[in-house]
Order: C-alpha cells, then sequence, then structure tokens
C-alpha cells in the first residue's frame, strides 16, 4: 500500500480496531490503554501513517503549534530567546514555528498573519516596532499574543522586558565612575525603543556629572559588521578626538567594535573601555572578555512562553507584566 493513499481506516483494519480508536490515539492518548497504544502505533508505523493537521485541527479545536515572530533569529539574544520558548512549549506538548521579521513591520505582519491562518494556538512576539495595535486587535479576535522585549504602554498585551533606562545607567555609572569622561553611544537605527531607553538612561548620568560629555553614533545596524565599522572609524580618530568610553547597543556591535580596535592598535581599556549589552554567550569568550548588561535571556523567554500557556488555557485573562532588572557584569574591556 503506497503511503499517500494510507487512511485512518486502513490503520483501524489493521489493528483489528475502531477508526475511533485510532483517532483517540493521536488525539486523547490517554483515554487508551498502554497494550492498545502499543497496537496503533505498531500499525501507524508499519503502514506510514501520517495524520491530516487541519483534521486534527478541528477535533481538537487546537493545532498543538505556537508561533514566534522575532527581529532576527540569528542574533545570540533572540536565538536564546527561541531556545527557551521551545523548551517549555515541549514541555507542553506543543511545537514552536519561528519567523525573523529583520526590523521589517511588513515581514512581521506577513507571518503573523499566516499564524492567525493556519490557527496557531497563540503568539510570542518581539516586536519590529512600537506599532501594537494589529497585535492587540489579533488577541481580542481569539489568538493570544505576548510580548517579548517589549511592553505595551496601553496594558492590553502581556509582556516580559527589562528595565532598559536602568541598563543604561548602570553602563554609564560604571564607565564614569572608572574616571572615563568622553562618552560614545554607538547605537543602532533611531526608533529602536529598547536601544533608545538604553541611551536615556546614559544620558541621566551623563547629565549630572560636570566635565563629562556624551556623543552618539548611529549604525545601519547592531551586527559585527557594522560594530567592526564604528571601530576602524573610532581607531582612525587622533587620540585628543577619541572617546575614552564606548557604550555600544548590544553585545554583537560592542565586539566587532573591540576587534576593530584592537587592530587598529587602540588599547582596550586603557585607551578606549568598552561596555555591551545582552550577555550573549560569546560576551565572555571575545579577544577582550566584554564588560556588558546582562539581561537574562533564557528567563525571559520562559517567562514569556508561560504567560502564552496561560493565556491559552484561559482565553482573555487579564494581561500580565513580568519586568527583570538589568545586572552589570564586569570583565577586561570595562573593568
Amino acid at each position: 500500500m503506497r503511503e499517500s493513499t494510507v487512511t485512518i481506516h486502513d490503520v483501524a483494519r489493521h489493528a483489528g480496531v475502531s477508526a475511533a480508536t485510532v483517532s483517540n490515539f493521536f488525539n486523547w492518548p490517554d483515554k487508551l490503554s498502554d497494550r492498545m497504544r502499543s497496537r496503533v502505533e505498531t500499525s501507524v508505523t508499519e503502514l506510514g501513517f501520517v495524520p491530516s493537521m487541519p483534521a486534527r485541527q478541528l477535533r481538537r479545536q487546537r493545532s498543538g503549534i505556537v508561533g514566534l515572530s522575532v527581529v532576527n533569529a540569528s542574533n545570540p539574544f533572540f536565538a536564546g530567546i527561541a531556545t527557551a520558548v521551545e523548551q517549555v512549549a515541549d514541555d507542553a506538548g506543543l511545537s514552536v514555528v519561528v519567523g525573523s521579521s529583520h526590523e521589517s513591520a511588513d515581514r512581521q505582519e506577513k507571518f503573523l498573519t499566516l499564524f492567525e491562518q493556519l490557527r496557531f494556538d497563540g503568539v510570542v512576539v518581539a516586536p519590529s516596532d512600537d506599532e501594537l495595535e494589529p497585535l492587540r486587535q489579533r488577541r481580542d479576535r481569539g489568538t493570544p499574543v505576548v510580548l517579548v522585549d517589549h511592553e505595551d504602554p496601553d496594558g492590553r498585551l502581556s509582556s516580559v522586558s527589562l528595565d532598559h533606562r536602568e541598563g543604561g545607567r548602570i553602563a554609564a555609572e560604571h564607565l564614569v565612575t572608572a574616571g572615563r569622561t568622553r562618552l560614545l553611544f554607538a547605537g543602532g537605527p533611531e526608533g529602536v525603543r529598547q536601544v533608545a531607553r538604553r541611551l536615556e538612561g546614559c544620558r541621566e548620568v551623563v547629565s549630572g556629572i560636570a566635565g563629562t560629555r556624551l556623543e552618539v553614533a548611529r549604525s545601519a545596524d547592531l551586527d559585527l559588521t557594522d560594530g567592526e565599522e564604528m571601530g576602524r572609524w573610532i581607531a582612525g580618530l587622533e587620540a585628543a578626538d577619541r572617546p575614552d568610553a564606548v557604550f555600544a547597543g548590544n553585545d554583537l556591535h560592542a565586539i566587532g567594535l573591540v576587534n576593530a580596535l584592537v587592530a587598529g592598535g587602540v588599547r582596550v581599556p586603557d585607551d578606549v573601555a568598552v561596555v555591551g549589552y545582552d550577555d550573549i554567550p560569546f560576551a565572555a569568550r571575545a579577544a577582550v572578555p566584554l564588560t556588558t548588561v546582562r539581561q537574562p535571556i533564557a528567563e525571559m523567554g520562559r517567562a514569556a512562553a508561560r504567560l502564552l500557556l496561560d493565556e491559552i488555557a484561559e482565553p482573555g485573562r487579564e494581561p500580565r507584566d513580568v519586568v527583570f532588572p538589568p545586572e552589570l557584569v564586569v570583565r577586561g574591556s570595562a573593568p
């Protein structure tokens, strides 16, 4: 019998059971005895039967799948979020489909529309921008939505976030306490809410200390390549014009920046101290181990997944916010 022609009735005949028993095997296995489950499983394996997902969704009113939309799945921060969400979902018997928006609102909308059309049980979203109304509307239509690395100022969506303004403050305080007076904030594109708040916190500290100044330099992205470009620019400045400390928008940017500074003959941290943000796994293993503001990546991903499971189990429940505190991790790039 060709695999593509196998039906649930074929499995039932092969196992000597009813079609309802085979259906229970896939949808409500706890209703079957161990002996009966083993019997049906043997027939499913021998015949190569693959159940129809749409049919299962109709019976169970659930897909068994959740969606995850992140800014960039190749970024170690978002990869860590995805891993944590997958772990919690797997423990709950759910699968996860991940999409990367690459900071494109249109691309994010495309993923979320697909997730909704496929009747995913819910979605975790690291938004590409601050326009949250489409996400709120999806929740209103019945799709559970949880934000991660973002919060909803209207309080209509559950969220998991970090106090990024405080993260900027503790980074700046560390640098000025170490005697640095010419700070540079190396950020990415304007409009990224989290990075903007890190800059706000940094400014609050610097503005209160006489003789200390802060400049801002923007890159097209916060990745290694743009970090290296920023580092080459800094290394090319005259020593008197060069910042003596850099607070980078994230760790990838900081690592690229440090690499270029060292290659350009600038000593890190003697000439230029560098602080990153996120505490990705590579931070401690960089050529100059990176001082950084730690985000509890795994904890944030797990918290978002648990909030989503709660919303799936109790549709329309009151939204909740989980806010994690940042933590400064001191290493060689800014002791």
